[in-house]
């Protein structure tokens, strides 16, 4: 068999072994938390009867190896389930295609906001090492690694959006709706979420990219006579991307977590907020499919990192 078929083939076991046991972790998880879904639906006050009957209709008074091979079963079959809570009898797979793209949007916009500003803060300090414009630059990027998103959440709403009234400071414009209100709407949210990772993503650029200007190879190009320019864009840039790309994929998790708190402080109805909600209200098949597809997301994100690094670095597939 080919190496590249190897590879891929292993990428994909791990891949389905990861989310195997994310969901195992987490259905074990929220079942030893206290409250009953039944209870949820027909209230404190229902008749023994009536929970039963609930408890029975939805799988919920079978041991917990039964429950989570049924819930294992469907999803093999490309069913997520119903909902038991929050939507009861809705398709579950019709909550998360309606807040999967609003979530997907304000994830996108807030890594595409941390890249452009993570590569000016970090390429300026790195080729401005040790002058003013560095020691600012570097600065910021503490304080940016220092501040939490939620308190940045409230920070910016009181300062842009009651201060100045330049953003709304709740709710969110589908990108289904209209895309300029999506971005307007979704700005302070995307930077919420942006800030951090792009004070993180600035400081592992500076550093890769002086890390590379010393290498052998780049004192080399120097001695050719080639220009300043052409060897940072061809030698020193292009290799200190690859840290870089890998800290960017390694970030999306701590992403994901950001989105799930900030769509609750902005009334975003994605996917973090019905995952919110499903934790709440007890809505077991909810919080799976949410935390499959979240998983899933980490999974592609990691696996298109490394490809990009391949392309970066073709030494890295041999």
């Amino acid at each position: 068999m080919p190496r590249s078929a190897l590879y891929l083939t292993g990428r994909l076991a791990g891949a389905l072994l990861t989310l195997l046991a994310g969901a195992l972790i987490v259905f074990v998880v929220i079942k030893a938390a206290p409250g009953d879904p039944a209870l949820a639906v027909l209230g404190e006050n229902a008749r023994p009867e009536l929970v039963a009957a609930f408890r029975h209709a939805h799988h919920l008074d079978e041991p917990l190896g039964v429950q989570f091979w049924i819930w294992l079963s469907g999803l093999l079959h490309g069913n997520f389930g119903l909902s038991l809570t929050i939507a009861g009898g809705i398709p579950i797979s019709e909550l998360i295609a309606a807040r999967l793209p609003i979530t997907a949007f304000v994830g996108l916009y807030a890594v595409l906001m941390a890249v452009a500003i993570s590569l000016t803060m970090g390429t300026v300090a790195a080729l401005r090492r040790g002058r003013a414009i560095d020691t600012l630059a570097t600065s910021i990027a503490v304080l940016g690694i220092s501040m939490p998103d939620f308190w940045l959440s409230y920070m910016l709403i009181f300062a842009l959006a009651l201060g100045w009234h330049l953003f709304p400071a709740y709710g969110f414009i589908s990108p289904m709706d209209s895309i300029s209100g999506a971005f307007h709407s979704g700005f302070l949210p995307a930077l919420a979420i942006a800030a951090p990772m792009a004070a993180v993503f600035s400081r592992m650029l500076r550093t890769s990219l002086l890390d590379t200007a010393n290498r052998e190879y780049v004192t080399v190009a120097r001695s050719f006579g080639f220009s300043a320019p052409f060897v940072f864009r061809h030698y020193i840039f292009r290799n200190a991307l690859i840290p870089y790309v890998t800290v960017i994929g390694l970030q999306i998790r701590y992403l994901l977590g950001g989105v799930v708190v900030i769509e609750r402080i902005f009334g975003i109805q994605g996917l973090g907020s019905l995952m919110v909600d499903a934790v709440f209200a007890r809505d077991y098949p909810t919080v799976l499919a949410c935390t499959i597809v979240f998983l899933t997301v980490v999974l592609l994100v990691n696996f298109a990192v490394d490809l990009l690094c391949v392309a970066l670095d073709p030494r890295r597939s041999t």
